[in-house]
């Protein structure tokens, strides 16, 4: 290695991302309380409006709505601290190495913060309506019916998540639109069976704010169950994880 060269890395140490700089730890948790939050507004409150609106929502873009906020906030927040959003993902990223077991209870604990402070806010401002965007099993669909969809629909979702943030297949900022499109479109297929929810945490938020925890066990079992399907197909398809675009992408820039 010429001189040249050694002095160049040496100007760039400094430059590399931290992940377990402590003093970020704050920033990461806020920007997944603001992320959930931001993420249960467009996916309860869709129900929400459409309810008060007298349907004037409609299924369709009731279903649109979380994905297009989930794109955003990717963009816009993602290198923070990763925006997880969900705890199924969490588990996933921290199951493949990509994310610290440490910071795991953390991330949960802000995740059911910002979907519980979403349903109070739309709670107070239009009632307590369209059960506050509940996800529950559809008529005329069982709660083994439910579990099983949102299984599936857990398992294709981290697996979109882990796929594009792998440093074999990092694409930067199209897996946003990855990710968004996919929530879209296992909405447009599957809403009515399940309501789509895929993240044990836009389930809470309603399921708190109602005091309506009947069915939340579908909600916790489906989709945590699907990421551990998913971690196991990642296994599968590129071996183990904790490379580093994995962690770059589980844990953002701080």
């Amino acid at each position: 290695m010429t001189s040249g060269m050694r002095s160049l890395l040496e100007l760039e140490v400094p430059w590399s991302p931290d992940f377990d700089d402590a003093r970020h730890e704050w920033r990461r948790l806020f920007s997944e309380v603001f992320g959930t939050f931001l993420l249960v507004l467009a996916g309860a409150g869709g129900a929400v409006v459409d309810a008060a609106s007298g349907g004037q929502i409609g299924r369709g873009a009731a279903v649109t709505a979380p994905g297009l906020m989930v794109l955003g906030v990717i963009l816009f927040m993602g290198g923070i601290g990763g925006a997880h959003l969900n705890p199924a993902v969490t588990l996933a990223f921290s199951l493949r190495g990509d994310f610290p077991w440490r910071r795991v209870p953390g991330y949960v604990l802000a995740q059911l913060i910002g979907a519980t402070v979403a349903c109070l806010v739309l709670w107070g401002v239009f009632g307590r309506i369209g059960m506050l965007g509940a996800t529950v099993p559809g008529p005329g669909f069982t709660g083994v019916q439910a579990v099983l969809v949102e299984l599936l629909l857990t398992v294709g979702l981290v697996s979109v998540i882990l796929g594009t943030a792998s440093s074999a297949q990092n694409v930067g900022p199209l897996s946003a639109l990855a990710v968004a499109g996919y929530i879209v479109l296992a909405g447009l297929w599957s809403s009515p069976v399940s309501g789509a929810s895929m993240n044990p945490a836009r389930s809470f938020g309603p399921a708190l704010v109602t005091g309506d925890f009947h069915q939340y066990w579908i909600y916790v079992v489906g989709p945590l169950g699907g990421a551990l399907v998913a971690v196991g197909i990642a296994f599968l398809l590129r071996g183990v994880g904790g490379d580093r675009g994995g962690r770059a992408a589980a844990q953002g820039d701080l």
